[in-house]
């Protein structure tokens, strides 16, 4: 394990504890899976099912991030991130595996950075094809709020350009 990496995983996190510990297992295991490196723009993207604590060391060891476009969030709540290489089109899902629930927070801690990978992450293939490229799109005002939104988050309803805050869905109570 290499402990400065960590330790700049808990200065940008705020704190330690076992979820950031499971996102950098899971990096150690794509970079040891895949090959890759620190990500200067989009060559590395990461798709997680979470918005837990381990996504911050997913964004420090490969600069997967929000604002660049190559960190997706899937909100379905599963500890699993799918990795992947533009460079190479490789690519894999990492799902964290159940273990001992018995132990207190430290000790889960210390097992998830201190263990085999293949112990803690099951590999599978991803669900999904890799995502295309970020794109920057027009900012389109809204003609309820005033405020700009990118157009393809604008709808269309009684003829007004509508951002999704101020769009009343139609859905039926589905």
């Amino acid at each position: 394990m290499d402990k400065g990496l960590w330790k700049r995983c808990v200065d940008f996190h705020g704190h330690e504890c076992p979820g950031l510990a499971i996102g950098f297992k899971a990096c150690e295991g794509a970079i040891e899976e895949l090959g890759l490196a620190f990500s200067d723009d989009e060559q590395v993207v990461c798709i997680t099912e979470n918005d837990a604590c381990g996504v911050d060391a997913i964004q420090v060891i490969l600069s997967c991030t929000l604002g660049k476009g190559n960190l997706i969030y899937r909100d379905v709540g599963k500890q699993a991130f799918s990795f992947f290489d533009r460079k190479t089109g490789k690519s894999i899902r990492m799902v964290l595996k159940s273990f001992n629930g018995n132990m207190d927070r430290h000790e889960r801690q210390e097992y998830i950075l201190n263990a085999p990978i293949d112990e803690i992450f099951e590999y599978k293939e991803p669900r999904y094809n890799l995502p295309e490229r970020a794109r920057i799109f027009n900012t389109i005002i809204c003609d309820e709020c005033n405020e700009g939104a990118a157009e393809h988050r604008i709808r269309l309803q009684e003829g007004k350009k509508l951002c999704l805050d101020c769009f009343k869905n139609y859905d039926r109570g589905w």
